[in-house]
């Protein structure tokens, strides 16, 4: 565990949920050993930009893919997929980026171009000259929930081994995208003290390597899981006692997806829940969970790791504002059309939405 989480004004509105050492000490001394108000603190703390840009370094080890996907409406050969990048490319609108994967010798360099525009550093990504990319391939079904896999190559992702630049193993706040736990445990054993480590997993791993996994839940402070795996994992059909169940697995944090229906934050104290945004026109929801990871972990480094109430929610908005641009396009065509302010613009539709 990286750091075990504190409830701070128990019983009141400004309930916080912060590590308990949420600042590392690089080039400033700073007690870290102490809980505070995080806002007390930057309020009198003056940083440099380079500490800046330390405190909100954000690390994504995943899988990269080149899918083949049909819809309802159309189908796409080989375009960019996998856990990574859409997680990179969603938290890149917030905050600076470190991507670590495996590629073969079909990589494309408009790739790199594409993720270094949007912040996002690739130095990490190992090319294997002699091997193939990851494949996946799948149909949706006309409800665009359910999928068929139709086929799986798994190609050099199959031995995949991490292997962190000494850059990214000082990353504060690190995610691991869905793939096998033994990835994710690799990818600790070389991270230097993390302020917080969430991981996604899948029925796959829960079926197949329960043993890593339970290993690697005892070593993270969330799960993102989606409300099907959340049930799987805990053989229990409520998503509420499910999410509770996983608590008492490691993390001290569980966020389930529940897609059309929106996303539930659980921990020991709190609980929130926040709604989809209404998309009109769906055209592929290939990444959506890995893009809403994206989005919230992006916000929350942004704001140096502050998990309180607010926080928290805000971050659940904002990752399920970049996973509704997302799917309104093939792989990553609907992200390379926005900005920034196209977020801002749709959470404020979201927020009149919802108030009341």
């Amino acid at each position: 565990m990286s750091r075990l989480f504190r409830r701070i004004n128990k019983g009141t509105a400004s309930t916080r949920l912060i590590p308990q050492k949420m600042l590392r000490t690089r080039s400033f001394a700073v007690r870290t050993s102490v809980l505070f108000p995080m806002r007390t603190f930057f309020d009198t703390m003056q940083c440099s930009l380079t500490h800046t840009l330390l405190l909100m370094s954000l690390l994504v080890v995943g899988s990269i893919a080149y899918d083949t996907i049909e819809t309802p409406l159309a189908r796409r050969e080989n375009v960019l997929g996998g856990s990574a990048p859409f997680f990179a490319y969603a938290a890149g609108f917030f905050c600076p980026v470190q991507m670590v994967g495996v590629v073969g010798a079909d990589w494309l360099p408009e790739y790199t171009e594409m993720f270094r525009k949007q912040g996002v550093d690739t130095s990490g990504i190992e090319i294997v000259p002699d091997g193939k990319t990851f494949r996946w391939s799948g149909k949706y079904h006309n409800n665009m929930n359910d999928r068929d896999t139709l086929d799986t190559q798994l190609n050099v992702l199959g031995t995949f081994q991490p292997k962190l630049p000494e850059n990214f193993r000082r990353a504060q706040f690190v995610f691991l995208a869905n793939g096998a736990p033994s990835t994710g445990l690799a990818a600790l054993d070389q991270i230097q003290g993390a302020d917080l480590v969430v991981a996604d997993t899948m029925n796959l791993w829960i079926n197949t390597t329960r043993s890593d996994l339970d290993a690697l839940m005892k070593r993270i402070d969330g799960l993102v899981i989606n409300d099907s795996e959340a049930k799987l994992l805990t053989d229990d059909i409520n998503t509420v006692t499910a999410g509770r169940k996983i608590l008492a697995m490691g993390p001290k944090f569980v966020i389930v997806k529940k897609g059309e229906h929106g996303a539930m934050f659980v921990s020991e104290y709190e609980t929130y829940v926040v709604p989809a945004f209404p998309v009109e026109n769906v055209v592929d929801p290939t990444g959506a969970g890995d893009s809403f990871a994206g989005g919230l972990m992006g916000y929350i480094a942004s704001q140096q790791g502050n998990l309180d109430g607010e926080t928290i929610k805000n971050a659940l908005v904002y990752g399920t504002i970049v996973a509704s641009f997302g799917i309104e396009g093939f792989s990553f065509d609907r992200y390379k059309e926005i900005s920034r302010s196209d977020i801002e613009e749709r959470r404020e539709a979201f927020r009149k939405m919802t108030s009341f």
